[in-house]
């Protein structure tokens, strides 16, 4: 079950030149090999991973080769990664995913809810509308690309999202070979979505990751696939998260040189692929706010070779990792860093 492990300092706000809160969690970087590189606090405590498994789960639709007879592109394997913003394009794209094997949105099992980027809200509201849809849920490219991956197997999606569904079974079997962690009964929650979540040790979810961002110890059908998904990811960030989203920002800048995935609750992964490295970081509050200070840290230090190449670069990662706080008349109050201890 996911605990509250020991944990270390990931981040604070000051204000007035004070420490006015602190963010305490834990954060581990391992290689490919499942070796530790460095951590901060208890990570091999469980936690639910959330939605920065969606990659993973996104790899069966590339590796059993739905995605090529379907004829899936870049954007729509990108929103099958995504806890995407409800925007028109996001909403659009999930559409189109469903019509490739005659569906609609009516196959969706996640749920309704507003757009999280207020201006599509809004825009939605304006046109008429005065509830959501199930594409406007940030979960619908996974659950779509599920839909897609039923449909092109020959097997009815009702019910994917039942852990004894098929479709579930075998995504969940991907997430235990790539993460090296047990998915069962005894350690599975469920998501905001609907989804089976399921609590593994930080360390496996960053192992998990370091094995995206390289293939190493995958086959070679899914070395292939998760490579695939890297650079539609890379060629697509916008639908990964967003307008103004941490994922999108950085991915949008680094291309194929890093991997980002925030999930709730204040968890988020990195793939560094020429490092070979994995990151994973947990909140102990569920601030996603410092999750990304303290992630972008561990990129500047564990970056190197790939994404400390230029001063733009060494810039991206400094603004993000010190984020200037204003009020609401546009003043400076504060900041939000990163209190990461690294040697």
């Amino acid at each position: 079950m996911a605990g509250n492990g020991a944990a270390g300092l990931l981040a604070e706000v000051t204000r007035g030149g004070r420490v006015e809160s602190w963010h305490l969690g834990r954060a581990v970087v391992v290689d490919a090999d499942g070796r530790i590189v460095w951590s901060s606090g208890d990570v091999e405590d469980a936690v639910f991973p959330r939605s920065t498994v969606k990659a993973l789960l996104a790899i069966e639709l590339v590796e059993s080769g739905a995605a090529d007879r379907l004829r899936l592109g870049d954007d729509a394997l990108a929103l099958a990664c995504a806890s995407h913003g409800g925007e028109a394009a996001h909403a659009a794209v999930a559409a189109s995913m469903l019509a490739s094997v005659g569906r609609d949105m009516s196959s969706l099992e996640c749920g309704a809810h507003w757009p999280l980027y207020e201006p599509a809200a809004r825009a939605w509201a304006v046109a008429g509308h005065d509830a959501p849809c199930p594409l406007h849920n940030n979960c619908s490219g996974k659950h779509a690309g599920l839909v897609c991956l039923a449909c092109d197997q020959g097997v009815d999606p009702a019910g994917y999202i039942d852990p004894r569904h098929e479709i579930q079974r075998r995504v969940t079997d991907v997430l235990e070979a790539v993460t090296g962690a047990h998915h069962g009964d005894e350690n599975r929650g469920i998501d905001g979505c609907s989804m089976p979540t399921y609590a593994i040790p930080l360390r496996a979810l960053a192992h998990g990751f370091a094995r995206f961002g390289t293939g190493a110890g995958l086959s070679q059908g899914r070395a292939h696939a998760v490579a695939r998904l890297r650079k539609a990811v890379a060629a697509d960030p916008f639908m990964v998260a967003g307008t103004g989203r941490y994922d999108t920002k950085i991915m949008n800048h680094f291309g194929e040189r890093t991997f980002i995935k925030m999930g709730a609750e204040g968890v988020m992964v990195a793939s560094l692929p020429e490092e070979g490295l994995g990151i994973a970081v947990k909140t102990n509050d569920g601030a996603n706010r410092a999750a990304e200070v303290a992630m972008s840290a561990l990129l500047q230090r564990f970056g190197a070779k790939s994404v400390l190449k230029t001063d733009a670069d060494r810039a991206v990662l400094a603004e993000a990792s010190t984020q200037i706080m204003r009020n609401w008349q546009g003043r400076i109050v504060g900041e939000l860093r990163s209190a990461i201890e690294i040697d």
